[in-house]
Order: C-alpha cells, then sequence, then structure tokens
C-alpha cells in the first residue's frame, strides 16, 4: 500500500480540513500517517481510519518552534517509510521540501492561506522576509499544489509562478431537517465560531450587545485573544450574556451551529491573506442552514451572493476607542436586527431553497475528488 506522511503544525485535535484530508487519502486506499505536534493541554484524539504522530516539543512559539519542529519532522520523513509527503502551510514547507528532495519523492503543498500575510506578521517584514524565502525555494519543487481560494491561488501565480488547485475549505454534508415556522425565541442566538484571534470581530460582537439587550453571544473556539476577550466580556454589565466555550469538537459544533440565529464572520482589512480568504465558516453555517453576517471581502461576497445565504458588512474598524467605533458599533446593531428581521420574514420554502443549493455546493464531497484526482494525476505524470 503506497504511504503518505501529511505534517501540519498544530495538535490535529480540531483542524477539520486536515482530517478530511487525510480521510479521503484513506479512502482512496492511502496508507496515510499525520504528524503534528502535542501540547500539555492537547486532548486525546478519537479513533481515525489513518495513523497519527504528534511530536512534544521543548518550544511551543516564536522561531525556536518553528526551528524546532521542522528539524524534527525532517529526521522524522528521513527515516520513516514514505512514498509521498503532504505539506500543510509554510510552516511545514522546508523540512518536506528537503526530505522530498533528499528521498526523490514527489511533494505536495496546500496552503490553507497567505502564510506570510497573516495577520500576526504585519509589521515584521523580516519574519515575512522569510517565509516568502522560504516558499520561493521550495515551491519549484512541489509536484501538485493546493489552496483554498482562487484569489490565493492567483495570488501565488503571480509571486512564484506556481498553478494551484482550489479546493475549498468546506464541510462534510450533513442534512438538517427545515426550521419549524414558529416565533423566534429569546434572547436570539448569536454565533461566533472558529479561532479567537486578532481582527476576527469577537470584541467587536461583545461589544455590540449593550446595544442588542435581546441577543446573547456564543464564541466557540480558542486562540491568541482568547484570555483578553474573556477579560473584556467579563468587565461588561451585560457579561451574563456573553458565553464562551473554547475549543469545541466539530461534532458538537455542528450541533450548536444549528441552533443559532445568526452567524458571524467579520474581519478587519490587515492585509491579503483576510481579502483573499473564504473561511470555512461560511460552509459551516450554509449546511447547518443558518444565515451569516460576513465582510465584504471578494470571495465571501461572491459566495453569499450567488447562493443568497447571507448579508455583508463593512470591514472591521481598526481602532476600539472614540466617536467612529461609537458610530461603528450603532451600524453594526442595525445591521444585526435588519438581517435577523430580514431572515425572520422570509418565506420558509424559500429560505429552505437557498440553504439546500449552498449545502449541495459547498460540502467535501465534492472537493476531495478534485483531491484524490490532482495527487493521482500527479503520480502518473511527474
Amino acid at each position: 500500500m503506497k504511504r503518505i506522511t501529511v505534517a501540519v503544525t498544530n495538535d490535529l485535535a480540531t483542524d477539520q480540513r486536515v482530517d478530511r484530508t487525510c480521510r479521503a487519502l484513506a479512502d482512496d486506499g492511502w496508507d496515510v500517517l499525520l504528524v503534528g505536534r502535542r501540547l500539555p493541554e492537547s486532548p486525546a484524539l478519537a479513533a481515525r481510519p489513518y495513523a497519527t504522530k504528534r511530536m512534544r516539543l521543548l518550544f511551543r512559539r516564536s522561531a525556536l518552534f518553528y526551528a524546532e519542529y521542522n528539524i524534527r519532522l525532517f529526521l522524522l520523513l528521513l527515516a520513516g517509510r514514505t512514498d509521498y509527503i503532504y505539506s500543510n502551510d509554510t510552516d511545514t514547507l522546508a523540512a518536506c521540501c528537503l526530505a522530498a528532495i533528499i528521498r526523490r519523492k514527489p511533494l505536495a503543498f496546500d496552503a490553507h492561506e497567505l502564510f506570510p500575510d497573516v495577520p500576526e506578521l504585519e509589521g515584521k517584514p523580516r519574519v515575512q522576509a522569510v517565509w516568502r524565502w522560504v516558499e520561493r525555494r521550495c515551491l519549484p519543487h512541489v509536484r501538485q499544489a493546493f489552496t483554498v481560494s482562487q484569489d490565493v491561488a492567483d495570488e501565488y501565480r503571480r509571486r512564484y509562478g506556481t498553478e494551484m488547485t482550489v479546493v475549498r475549505n468546506v464541510p462534510n454534508r450533513t442534512p438538517q431537517p427545515p426550521r419549524a415556522a414558529q416565533p423566534p425565541a429569546l434572547p436570539r442566538l448569536l454565533l461566533y465560531q472558529g479561532a479567537v484571534n486578532v481582527g476576527r470581530g469577537v470584541h467587536e460582537l461583545i461589544d455590540v450587545l449593550q446595544l442588542l439587550p435581546d441577543c446573547r453571544l456564543v464564541v466557540a473556539g480558542d486562540g491568541d485573544c482568547l484570555a483578553a476577550e474573556r477579560r473584556h466580556a467579563a468587565s461588561l454589565p451585560w457579561a451574563d450574556r456573553v458565553q464562551f466555550l473554547g475549543r469545541v469538537q466539530p461534532e458538537q459544533l455542528h450541533s450548536l451551529t444549528a441552533r443559532a440565529d445568526l452567524g458571524f464572520c467579520l474581519l478587519q482589512d490587515l492585509g491579503l491573506n483576510y481579502r483573499y480568504s473564504l473561511p470555512n465558516r461560511i460552509a459551516d453555517f450554509a449546511n447547518a442552514g443558518v444565515p451569516v453576517l460576513a465582510t465584504a471581502f471578494p470571495e465571501i461576497s461572491r459566495t453569499l451572493q450567488h447562493y443568497g445565504t447571507g448579508t455583508l458588512a463593512e470591514p472591521l474598524p481598526a481602532d476600539h476607542q472614540g466617536q467612529a467605533y461609537n458610530d461603528y458599533l450603532h451600524g453594526l446593531a442595525d445591521s444585526i436586527q435588519s438581517a435577523l428581521h430580514y431572515w425572520d420574514t422570509l418565506p420558509a420554502a424559500e429560505r429552505q431553497q437557498r440553504f439546500a443549493r449552498a449545502a449541495a455546493d459547498l460540502c467535501w464531497d465534492r472537493e476531495k475528488n478534485i483531491l484524490i484526482g490532482a495527487i493521482n494525476a500527479s503520480l502518473r505524470h511527474p
């Protein structure tokens, strides 16, 4: 059986795209080994139809973490049996590329984002230059490249001349029963799901609750800003209407999402990575039959306008103080109330038709065939 080694820098627990990729490869007959890292707080992994290995590392962040991870991964790839190497994101690419060259194995690269342009690296030109150097040196050795949206694919072609196959980050299809036609229950459930990181809208959603007394906010996710946002919410008089769930397992998240009245995908314009993104929660909400209020960036706008499953908003503000921020919150509150009213009054048959169409297209059943077809074609045509 052909062995493929898949690498990612997280702890494997909630990375649904990588899990779906590995399951698709296993279903196609590959012997899959997924390599990540193990943190002290990492939960145990449920049984999966492929092998996993989580490395315990000395460092958790910064250049030392990336250096240690790539050295350990490189040694593992040199010593272990593998017929194909699959790198997820630029932070695994150096080790995967060098091992692929030395062992003369085919290399796939899956860019979940424009890694050198993530918001956390804005204002750090030297760090950005290092990651761009890694991409510039390694991408010519990649046999098959994937990414999550056409805009990101176009940007990689512009920068490096690399042709990338778009495999959207969408969920497995889980049919939802039609929502019963009944008056909405109070308080209305506003749901944020995903990483609690800079420029993702959690701070603004907490603050806007002051203007929405009939709403509550549930935040499902972990991230760099989670502790700060917990403290911020606790300092406010409406703290009892904000609930932080932390990291939620995929099956629990789907059940929670289906109960929401409105989902959110609000982003600050922090560079090309956010501007060109098509976050997976757009498809997650569509598959759960839940409308979304999302920032009007290109890929998001095209998707929501095509399926009619959400409404668009302006990018998040850069500052959380002053009259401009107060004006933004009032505008956001109006947008939320307008969205809730629109979906409450939309005929049930029309709503069901829109979400059924979106769910049929924005699902992994379609995308995995693109991925498997490209991987197998790369073996036939080196």
